[in-house]
C-alpha cells in the first residue's frame, strides 16, 4: 500500500512494507519523483543489522531497529504490525500496534497544500491496564538520498543566538538538543540537509534533533523531545509537530512562508522599549519623557519593560506580585495613549521572585525536590505552570492586566532554564504555557505577544504559531546583530523578528556602526528602538524620523515579500516592488583616493526586464542579476536601503518614483 502526499509543488511518498511491519519512505521531492525507482530502497543482502536497520523507515520502535536507531523506546522492546490507514480532514493516519507491549501508534501526516511543508507527529496509545513509560519519544524520522551530508544548523550561547554553521558528515551522527525546559539559547530546533531537506520541530520544552549517516548509505533525522512521559491505562500521548521542508532553491523562503501560513494577519507597528534607557528606574515622568520623544520621531507603540510592578528595584524582588507600583499607572497609560501611542508591558509570568509575596503564600507552586532548596538563577525560581492551580494564577494576572488597562501588547519573558524540574513534568509545563497564549489570543485578540525567553531561548514553530513576534537577543550591537539576525531569517521570516535601534556597544565585534546602519540592520524585521532617545542628538533625531519615515514606506514588503540572503544584504521582492537592505562590514575600496569600482549586490529571482529606482535610474534585471546593484561604501555610509520598481520595456514614460523622466546608466 502507497500514498503520495501533494504539498504545493514537491511531494512526499509513504508505503507500508509487504510485511506490515513498518511504513518507509518511498520517494520526496518535486512533483512527479515518485514515478521511478525508489533511490531509498535497499537493494542488497543484510549482514549483521536487521532488515529495519537498512530500510529508510519512517518510525520504528526500539526491538525492530536496534543498532542503527529508534524513534520510540518503551519500558521494554517493541515490534510494530500494521493496523490499517485513514484519510480524514487532510491527514493521512497509519496505524500500527503492539498488543504484548499494549501499545497502540499511529503515524500523521498533514501535508500543506500551499507550501512545500509536510508536518508530521505520531498518537500513541497505551493499551495495556498500567502505566506506560516512554523514555525516548520521536515525533517523526526521515531517511535521506545522500550518504554525505551537508548540515547546516543554528548554535551559540545567551547573546549570540542564531549563529550559522554547516559541518560535512562523511559517516558517523551528529546531535543537537536542549534539556534547559525551553529550546534554548545553544541550538535552535533546526536543521537543513543540503540546503534541500529541512526539520523543524514544533516543541517549546527540551528537544533533541539527530542526523546519522547510516552503514546502508542513507542518511537518517529524526527530530523529537526528551522524556521520560507516562502514558496511563487508555490515556494517548500526542507528539509535537515536526515540519518538513523541502526545496531545490534554498530552503528559507520555504520555511518563510510556512510562518506566514501559520502566522494571525497584524500590523506590527514601530516600537520603543524603555529598557536600555531607564533598566529598573520606572517612574511615570521619566517614562512619559521618553515617550514624547518617540512619539515625535515616528514610533507607533510605548512598551515599559522590567521594573514597573510592586517590589521590583533590582532583579531580585516583585516577580509574582504582577500590581503596578505607582499609584499613578492607569493615568500614565492613558498619558501615553493621549500622545498617539499605543501601549505596552513586559511580563514573566512563570517566574517568581523568593522575597515576594506570591512565593510566601505558595511556595509549593516552584520546582523543587524534597529535603533541597530550590536552585536560584538570576535570583529567581520557576513556577510548576504544569500545576492547574498555577495556570489558573497565569491566566488571571494576564486577564486582569490586559481588563484594567488599555494594554495592546505584551513581551513574555522568560529568563532562567528549568532546574529541578523531572523530565517527565516538562510536558505538561509546555501544555499549559500553549494554553496561556491560546488564551490570550482568544480573549484579547488585540493584544500582540512578543515571545522571549532571555533573548532567543524560545523560538520553536510551536511558540512562534501562537505570539505575533519573537526576540532573538538580547544582544543589539549592530555587528553582533547582523549575524544573528542573518541566521535567525534562515529558520523564520522577517515578519516575526523584533529588532531594536540601540546605543550598544559590541560584545563580540566591537567596531562601532552609524545610526543609518543601526536603523537599516533594524528594518530587516519589526522596527524598534531600544536606546535612551533623550541623549540623541537634535539631528539624530531628525535622521532617526526620517529614517522610520522609510520603513513605514517599505513595511508591507519586508513583512510579505518573498526574501533572498545576500552577502550582506537582504533583498526583499513585493508584487512590484523590490527593497534591498545593505550593510558595509568590510574595508573600503580606498576611492576616490585611488582607482576603484562600486561594491555590487546580485539581486536574485527577478522576473521583470527592467527596474527603476528612486532616483530614476534604470537598470535591466539581467544587469541587476549578473552585475549586481551598485553601492558606493565610504566613512559616512555604511548601510543603505534601495527600493527598486518593476516596469516593462518601453512602458516607461517617466520615473514613478518620481515623476522625472527616466535615466540610464551611461
Amino acid at each position: 500500500m502507497t500514498w503520495t502526499l501533494r504539498m504545493a509543488t514537491t511531494s512526499y511518498t509513504v508505503a507500508v512494507e509487504p510485511g506490515g511491519r513498518w511504513a518507509e519512505l518511498v520517494a520526496w521531492g518535486p512533483h512527479g519523483v515518485e514515478r521511478g525507482p525508489s533511490p531509498l530502497k535497499n537493494l542488497g543482502e543484510i549482514h549483521f543489522i536487521t532488515e529495519a536497520d537498512a530500510a529508510p523507515v519512517e518510525y520504528v520502535p526500539r526491538g525492530q531497529r536496534p543498532f542503527t536507531g529508534a524513534d520510540l523506546e518503551l519500558d521494554g522492546d517493541s515490534w510494530f504490525t500494521f493496523d490499517g490507514a485513514t484519510e480524514s480532514d487532510g491527514v493521512l493516519r497509519l496505524a500500527f500496534v503492539d498488543s504484548v507491549a499494549g501499545l497502540r501508534a499511529v503515524l500523521c501526516y498533514w501535508p500543506e497544500t500551499s507550501v512545500d511543508v509536510l508536518s508530521r507527529w505520531v498518537e500513541l496509545t497505551n493499551t495495556r491496564d498500567e502505566p506506560l513509560r516512554l523514555d525516548r519519544i520521536g515525533s517523526a524520522g526521515v531517511c535521506l538520498p545522500t550518504a554525505s551530508p551537508r548540515l547546516s544548523f543554528l548554535h551559540g550561547e545567551w547573546a549570540r543566538e542564531f549563529q550559522l554553521d554547516h559541518v560535512s558528515l562523511p559517516a558517523g551522527g551528529f546531535r543537537i538538543g536542549s534539556s534547559y525546559g525551553v529550546p534554548g539559547h545553544n541550538y535552535a530546533p533546526w536543521l537543513s540537509v543540503d540546503d534541500t531537506w529541512g526539520v523543524s520541530l514544533a516543541w517549546s520544552g527540551s528537544w533533541e534533533i539527530t542526523a546519522e549517516v547510516e552503514p546502508s548509505g542513507l542518511t537518517r533525522v529524526r527530530a523529537g523531545i526528551l522524556g521520560p512521559v507516562v502514558v496511563e491505562p487508555g490515556e494517548t500521548f500526542t507528539t509535537p509537530e515536526v515540519a518538513l521542508a523541502y526545496s531545490a532553491d534554498g530552503l528559507a523562503r520555504v520555511w518563510h512562508a510556512y510562518d506566514r501560513l501559520r502566522s494571525r494577519p497584524a500590523r506590527k507597528p514601530v516600537l520603543y522599549n524603555s529598557w536600555e534607557a531607564t533598566g529598573f528606574e520606572v517612574s511615570p515622568p521619566g517614562q512619559l519623557e521618553l515617550a514624547r520623544i518617540a512619539a515625535d520621531i515616528g514610533v507607533e507603540l510605548f512598551v515599559v519593560d522590567d521594573g514597573w510592578f510592586v517590589g521590583r528595584h533590582d532583579d531580585t524582588g516583585g516577580l509574582g506580585d504582577w500590581y503596578p507600583e505607582s499609584p499613578d499607572f492607569g493615568t500614565f497609560v492613558e498619558d501615553v495613549r493621549a500622545m498617539g501611542l499605543e501601549f505596552g508591558l513586559w511580563v514573566e509570568p512563570e517566574c517568581v521572585s523568593p522575597k515576594s509575596r506570591l512565593y510566601a503564600e505558595h511556595p509549593d507552586w516552584v520546582y523543587r525536590l524534597p529535603g533541597r532548596e530550590p536552585t536560584l538563577i538570576r535570583n529567581q525560581l520557576l513556577l510548576n505552570l504544569g500545576l492547574s492551580e498555577v495556570h489558573e494564577f497565569v491566566v488571571s494576572t494576564l486577564d486582569r492586566l490586559l481588563t484594567d488597562h488599555p494594554i495592546s501588547y505584551l513581551k513574555w519573558d522568560m529568563n532562567r532554564p528549568a532546574t529541578e524540574r523531572p523530565g517527565e513534568l516538562d510536558n505538561a509545563h509546555v501544555r499549559n504555557y500553549w494554553r496561556v497564549l491560546d488564551h490570550l489570543r482568544e480573549r484579547h485578540p488585540h493584544v500582540l505577544v512578543e515571545g522571549c525567553a532571555g533573548g532567543g531561548g524560545r523560538t520553536d514553530l510551536a511558540t512562534t504559531g501562537k505570539v505575533d513576534v519573537v526576540w532573538p537577543s538580547d544582544n543589539t550591537a549592530p555587528l553582533d546583530r547582523l549575524k544573528i539576525q542573518h541566521g535567525f531569517l534562515h529558520m523564520h521570516a522577517p515578519h516575526l523578528m523584533s529588532s531594536w535601534v540601540t546605543d550598544a556597544p559590541g560584545m563580540f565585534d566591537a567596531r562601532p556602526r552609524s545610526l543609518k546602519f543601526r536603523f537599516v540592520l533594524a528594518m530587516a524585521g519589526v522596527l524598534g528602538i531600544g536606546a535612551d532617545v533623550r541623549h540623541w542628538t537634535r539631528e539624530e533625531r531628525e535622521e532617526a524620523a526620517v529614517l522610520i519615515k522609510r520603513y513605514k514606506d517599505i513595511r508591507d514588503v519586508v513583512h510579505g515579500g518573498e526574501v533572498h540572503l545576500l552577502n550582506d544584504a537582504i533583498q526583499y521582492t513585493g508584487a512590484d516592488h523590490v527593497v534591498v537592505l545593505a550593510w558595509h562590514t568590510g574595508s573600503l575600496t580606498g576611492v576616490p583616493v585611488v582607482p576603484g569600482r562600486s561594491s555590487r549586490v546580485k539581486l536574485k529571482g527577478l522576473t521583470a526586464q527592467s527596474y527603476v529606482d528612486e532616483s530614476g535610474f534604470v537598470y535591466s534585471g539581467t544587469h541587476l542579476t549578473h552585475v549586481g546593484l551598485p553601492f558606493d561604501w565610504s566613512p559616512a555610509n555604511d548601510a543603505d536601503v534601495v527600493v527598486l520598481r518593476s516596469v516593462q520595456a518601453g512602458c516607461l514614460k517617466s520615473c514613478p518614483l518620481t515623476g522625472e523622466p527616466p535615466r540610464a546608466w551611461l
